[in-house]
Formats: C-alpha cells, structure tokens, sequence
C-alpha cells in the first residue's frame, strides 16, 4: 500500500512475516499537502534482541506519528494477533486511528463485507477504508483521508522527494527481497544484508554486497547446489537494481556467517541494528 501510494516502490514486499526492519519512510507531496508515510516492522512477540529492538522501533515511531494505519488483507481472517495489535496501539493516544482493508480485489463483495464488519468490531476507527494497491481501488480517497488528519504545517520534504532512504539501504533490501522469495521459512529472519562498496567504472558500475547467515547450514541453502541459488537471487535483485539506478549494473554476492547475530548485541551493531 505505501508503495502504490507513493507512485513507486520505497519498501520491499514479501509474504515471509516480519519483512520490514526499519521505519522506512515514504513521501507523498500533492496539491493537498504533504504525506508522509512510515513503514514500520510488525508488532510481534520478540524472541530474540533483534525482535526486542524492531518492537522498539515502532514504539519510538508509533509514539510521534499523527495518524496509525492498521492494515489487514481481505482475504486473511482477523486473528488473536490482530486483536493483540489493536489493543497495543490504542496506547498511543495522541494518534488517530484509521483500519485499512487490503486486497479487497481478492475477494466478494460479501465476502469483504463480512470483513469490514469484523474489523469495525475491533474498535472505534476513525475510518475504515478497504483499498487494492493492484487495481489503485480508494488508494485516492485513502490518501485524502490520511491528509485530512494531519496538522497544517510547512513541507517537510522537497516536493520531489519520495524517500529518504539511501542508494546503498534501497540496494541490500532488493537483495534481501530477492533472497526473501526465493529461500524456505526458516531463513527469513536469519538473513541479513549489507552494502561492501559500489565501484563506478565504465562500462556499468560494480555492487559488493554481503548476504549474513548464522549457521553454516544457511550458508549452503543460499548458496543451492553449485551455486544455483545464489545465481538465481543475484540475477533478480540485479534487475530491481537496474531499474532503481537506471542502468545495467554488476552485481556480486558474498554469502557470509554471523553466529546467532540477532542475539549478538556486537554483531547486530555490526549489521546495523
């Protein structure tokens, strides 16, 4: 949704749970006014010091935005987690709170009815808005809703400005979007990317970047049988990189181990974290 509002991609998408590892923020200026959208990690049951640490960065988030967004896939029934989520939430008093709908392409009309229903049963919202990033379905109205909650204020953003985010950062999510994809469950949350260097030279520019795993086993599921996998997730990080820098670029992926990094207070530092 962040994505379809911003009119291209700022944030990475996968359906692995706990994508988003930073508060990433995706910028909007229109005749309206300026939106100013914050992509933060979900609100999860931490297990490990980098989940204590992505749930602080929501609370820091959560704490100083104007207007919370709770989004829910049409197509997902609403769960114990959801409820957990609204429920936290509504400590943060000083924002609005609007629930938005999702792939409501993918479902009836009753069917997306009977969900409205269920999210309007969560609380007391200040909207409820059922949106389609594939279809551009009220992400219009959705974007006039949002503005009209916040405060009148100067830009803060350059009117051409969509994200804040860094060439290098927007590089090694790509990456880890790709990897995302293509690898099983249990690596999702054991992947992390970092940028080594980007070398300009002609005829196309050369990316380093580093793929951290935490066991030697990982390592071999990355990498696939001679090399495959790894051939596989460089070839489709390379094409999102190209069409962000908009030129052919050489992409190299060196796969390395970080033990147990999301409980290594140094090594998480090291990653970024």
């Amino acid at each position: 949704m962040t994505n379809a509002i911003a009119g291209q991609k700022v944030a990475i998408t996968s359906s692995k749970p706990q994508t988003t590892r930073r508060a990433i923020r995706a910028i909007k200026t229109s005749e309206a006014g300026q939106l100013i959208m914050v992509d933060t990690p979900g609100l999860h049951r931490p297990r490990t010091l980098l989940g204590q640490r992505l749930n602080d960065v929501v609370s820091s988030t959560l704490s100083e935005v104007d207007v919370i967004v709770f989004c829910t896939p049409a197509n997902e029934p609403i769960g114990p987690g959801d409820k957990k989520i609204v429920s936290d939430i509504q400590t943060y008093s000083k924002a609005k709170k609007i629930a938005v709908v999702t792939k409501c392409e993918t479902v009836s009309k009753s069917k997306l009815a009977e969900h409205l229903m269920k999210v309007a049963d969560l609380d007391s919202w200040e909207e409820i808005v059922p949106v389609s990033a594939v279809t551009q379905e009220q992400l219009d109205l959705l974007e006039q809703l949002l503005i009209r909650y916040l405060p009148v204020g100067p830009l803060l953003y350059e009117a051409d400005t969509v994200s804040e985010e860094s060439l290098e950062d927007q590089i090694c999510e790509l990456v880890r979007e790709a990897a995302l994809e293509l690898v099983n469950d249990e690596l999702p949350h054991s992947l992390a990317v970092t940028m080594d260097e980007i070398i300009y030279e002609d005829p196309k520019p050369i990316i380093h970047v580093s793929v951290w795993v935490e066991r030697d086993s990982q390592k071999g599921i990355i990498i696939g049988k001679q090399g495959s996998m790894l051939k596989t997730i460089g070839q489709k990080a390379r094409r999102e990189i190209q069409a962000l820098m908009g030129e052919p670029v050489h992409l190299a992926i060196q796969v390395r181990i970080a033990q147990n990094w999301q409980r290594n207070p140094k090594q998480l530092g090291k990653l970024g974290f």
